[in-house]
C-alpha cells in the first residue's frame, strides 16, 4: 500500500503551496467553504492556512494534487490576462464555454469534486495553448 502522507523534507513545500493556494482562492472570491471543498483541507487547516500557521501541515497526494491543479490555473490565467481584474475575477465570471454553460468556473470546483478542478484547468489552460 502506498503511503499518501507528505514526506517531512517535503512538508515545508506543502505549506507553502497550501498558503499561496488559499490566497489566491481569497483572490477569486471564494468562500471558505469552497476553499474546504476545492481543497479537501478541513475548517481548522484553511483558517491556519490563511494566518500562515502551517508548522505541523501533513497533506495527502490527493490534497497536493488539487493544490497543483489550482496553482496551475493561476498561472494559466496569468499568462492569459495582464489585467489583474480579469487575472482574480474570471474564476467568478460566467462562462457560457461548452463544459461551463454560463456558471463560473468557481462555482464548478466549489464543491469539491477533483474531476471538475481538473475539468477547469484543462480548459483554461488551452486558451493558453495547453504548452505545460
Amino acid at each position: 500500500m502506498l503511503d499518501t502522507a507528505t514526506p517531512t523534507h517535503d512538508k515545508a513545500a506543502a505549506a507553502a503551496g497550501l498558503k499561496t493556494a488559499v490566497r489566491i482562492l481569497d483572490r477569486w472570491g471564494a468562500s471558505g467553504e469552497q476553499g474546504e471543498a476545492i481543497l479537501r483541507v478541513s475548517h481548522s487547516t484553511y483558517a491556519r492556512a490563511r494566518r500562515g500557521d502551517l508548522a505541523e501541515i501533513k497533506l495527502d497526494r490527493d490534497q497536493l494534487t488539487r493544490i497543483s491543479y489550482l496553482l496551475n490555473i493561476h498561472a494559466a490565467l496569468r499568462i492569459l490576462f495582464d489585467n489583474p481584474a480579469n487575472r482574480y475575477g474570471f474564476m467568478a465570471m460566467a462562462n457560457h464555454n461548452p463544459y461551463f454553460n454560463g456558471r463560473t468556473p468557481l462555482s464548478l470546483i466549489g464543491g469539491g469534486d477533483i474531476a471538475a478542478l481538473y475539468e477547469t484547468f484543462k480548459r483554461i489552460d488551452a486558451l493558453r495553448g495547453a504548452q505545460w
